[in-house]
């Protein structure tokens, strides 16, 4: 707010208010509409939880919502699956409302992000059972995003690869050795 203004003295002497308006970025009116859609859906289901924007994202990813509060651990679910599908609800209805192609992040109190150290370190030390006993592993079925961690904390090892195999819910990760160790 540039000026308040003032009321006056039976309407002689008052001055308007005066405030400065700056145009939101793409991915902030994003990240505002997500706010308020999350919020929403958080009201509706009687969940006492807040979202905010912890990053107001790129033109590639979009901004990231975190949720925090009491029960905001039942909005991630088993191995995330509930997350997945309330981001996937979110970005539904931002989409349809903006007739576009919007992408926002939805995180439980950095689930993902703990999800993630937890798969790259699951990667390190599978990659050393591999490269020390000579035989491939077969990881658990994981969902695309889980496995894109996995192939890229492998994707630079001097040792072993990694391969996507199976169909649908059941598509899992194989780690082998290389071509450099074989």
């Amino acid at each position: 707010m540039v000026s308040q203004g003032r009321a006056g003295f039976f309407g002689i002497g008052g001055e308007n208010a005066r405030v400065r308006v700056t145009r939101l970025s793409a991915s902030e009116n994003l990240a505002s509409q997500a706010i308020v859609a999350v919020n929403t859906v958080l009201s509706v289901l009687k969940v006492s939880a807040v979202a905010t924007v912890r990053t107001s994202g790129d033109a590639e990813i979009g901004p990231t919502i975190d949720i925090d509060g009491e029960d905001s651990g039942l909005l991630i679910g088993k191995r995330g699956e509930t997350l997945n599908a309330f981001q996937f609800l979110v970005n539904l209805v931002l989409n349809q409302k903006s007739r576009g192609h919007a992408l926002v992040v939805i995180d439980v109190e950095q689930y993902k992000e703990r999800r993630s150290q937890a798969l790259q370190t699951l990667a390190s030390r599978v990659a050393e059972r591999v490269v020390s006993s000579g035989r491939s592993v077969t990881l658990e079925p994981m969902p695309a995003p889980e496995r894109k961690i996995i192939h890229m904390a492998l994707a630079n090892h001097p040792y072993v690869t990694t391969e996507s195999t199976g169909e649908g819910q059941g598509r899992k990760i194989i780690i082998r050795l290389g071509k450099g160790r074989q």
